[in-house]
């Protein structure tokens, strides 16, 4: 009976072992084996220069404003602005209510109707290339004039193995992969890092990269920006796939260990 209490306690082990263990080195961001001849880790660098050149989609919100020494005429434009931002985008009505009312939706066509500047076909130009089409325009009519052009909003999707999957809206210019999974509140022990999918919206559909983020190459990877609209999804380790998070493992190993100390106990008493 003693025997049996062993191998039986030595069998809790194991399963408690393979069931809620991941290996460290499936959990670790941004791992790099380069090491001095001191073997001590060696400070890498990465270079990654940072070029926004996301081409605008329907859909898309635009901010737009004039800076001129002619204030008057300044003021009604961003004015305008306003009313015009508040009637394109009465059917975006969520998220940052000020950023909708003040901005313009590119239509589907991929116009957007700019007061005293008319109707722009906007679609796959950058905002640089917006800002000065839209200059152009307002040096005839204005003079001193300075024009401003920018992402109202920069919606990034985040799915799968996080603590906080859903629709994240960032209010700046651009995101690293890091940044946008620290928003859905990091991604779970169970996260396959080294698969994660990312989704792109281009002119012509989707398209899906893969990256990996449990290898520090990923610092100098194109990808470590991401572009508005991404979508972001962090497939589980097959461990889950097979089910171990969901088995109730805690139950069954604290019925076996109630067994074991009931037959322990019997074979106690007994002798």
């Amino acid at each position: 009976m003693r025997k049996l209490s062993i191998m039986c306690a030595m069998f809790i082990m194991v399963i408690s072992m393979v069931t809620s263990c991941v290996p460290q080195k499936k959990i670790i961001y941004l791992q790099s084996e380069q090491l001095s001849n001191d073997s001590v880790m060696v400070s890498d660098e990465y270079l990654n220069k940072r070029h926004f050149d996301y081409k605008v989609q329907p859909g898309d919100n635009l901010q737009i404003r004039i800076a001129s020494l002619d204030t008057k005429s300044a003021a009604f434009f961003n004015n305008m602005s306003s009313v015009t931002g508040m009637t394109s985008t009465s059917q975006y009505s969520s998220g940052n209510a000020a950023i909708y009312i003040s901005g313009y939706i590119v239509n589907e066509e991929g116009y957007i109707d700019v007061p005293i500047v008319g109707e722009l076909q906007v679609k796959n130009l950058t905002v640089e290339e917006i800002q000065d089409k839209i200059q152009e325009v307002v040096d005839e009519y204005l003079n001193e004039t300075i024009v401003y052009v920018k992402l109202g909003l920069f919606n990034l999707t985040i799915l799968g193995e996080v603590y906080k999957p859903g629709l994240y809206q960032v209010y700046q210019s651009d995101i690293n992969i890091f940044q946008a999974i620290a928003l859905a509140g990091n991604a779970t022990d169970y996260a396959n890092k080294s698969n994660v999918k990312i989704i792109h919206q281009t002119p012509n559909g989707s398209k899906i990269t893969k990256v990996n983020l449990n290898e520090a190459d990923i610092l100098s990877s194109p990808e470590y920006y991401l572009k508005p609209n991404d979508i972001i999804y962090i497939e589980p380790l097959k461990m889950k796939q097979y089910g171990f998070t969901s088995v109730p493992y805690g139950t069954i190993i604290s019925a076996i260990s109630l067994l074991v100390t009931c037959f322990t106990f019997v074979a106690v008493y007994l002798k």
